[in-house]
């Protein structure tokens, strides 16, 4: 299946999204899964544990700072669904705002981060790396508060998996996804925004809605 960046976004709006077998697999496969991941913005779960590891982990968070570099972090591992095609289509979907990255930087060392598609006031949230401990958690902190603030109304995970079902996600069916995602898809938001997120901040306001 040869994918341009427009019918990729189509597929995005109407429910389904592509994936490849492993990363040398040229081809790829539209998932409309039966059972949807999703992560309620007013339910993430913040441990203090977590909590702890905001305030102290002494990382410093960027937007977009380096896009190709976080989905190259999500693929390097033994088994990834990102092939050649959708880490060029991800790329030109970043390069007309639809795509965006969260990164956490240990001085001049990418730690982890997150990378997905922007529709509206929906996020599809693709992957996440981690190269230090709780680097993926913190960086759903942050981006959950980023959504909150910026007008998303919708963060789906597609799947479910434990670590994110430990962090508040939850599986919905597919018709109650539909709905909420044609809700999102005709609203607006600016992932971009400038923001002030600050770690006491982030835990702050995640606290107040959790």
């Amino acid at each position: 299946m040869s994918l341009t960046p427009d019918l990729l976004l189509h597929g995005y709006s109407v429910g389904i999204f592509p994936m490849a077998e492993h990363r040398n697999d040229p081809e790829l496969f539209w998932v409309d899964p039966r059972l949807r991941g999703v992560f309620p913005l007013d339910g993430f779960h913040i441990s203090r544990s977590l909590r702890r590891r905001i305030r102290n982990c002494g990382f410093s968070v960027t937007v977009n700072r380096d896009f190709p570099a976080v989905v190259d972090g999500c693929a390097d591992r033994a088994d990834t669904w990102i092939n050649g095609q959708l880490r060029s289509l991800y790329a030109q979907l970043h390069d007309t705002g639809h795509a965006h990255s969260l990164e956490l930087w240990d001085g001049d060392t990418l730690a982890g981060g997150v990378f997905g598609v922007t529709q509206g006031a929906a996020f599809f949230g693709e992957s996440m790396f981690s190269r230090r401990r709780d680097a993926s958690k913190i960086a759903l902190a942050y981006l959950v508060d980023r959504l909150r603030q910026t007008g998303f109304q919708l963060f789906d995970t597609q799947f479910l998996t434990a670590h994110l079902a430990s962090l508040g996600a939850i599986e919905i069916p597919r018709h109650e996804y539909r709905r909420l995602l044609d809700q999102a898809t005709a609203g607006s938001a600016d992932f971009t925004a400038p923001l002030s997120q600050t770690p006491q901040g982030v835990i702050q306001r995640i606290t107040q809605t959790s």
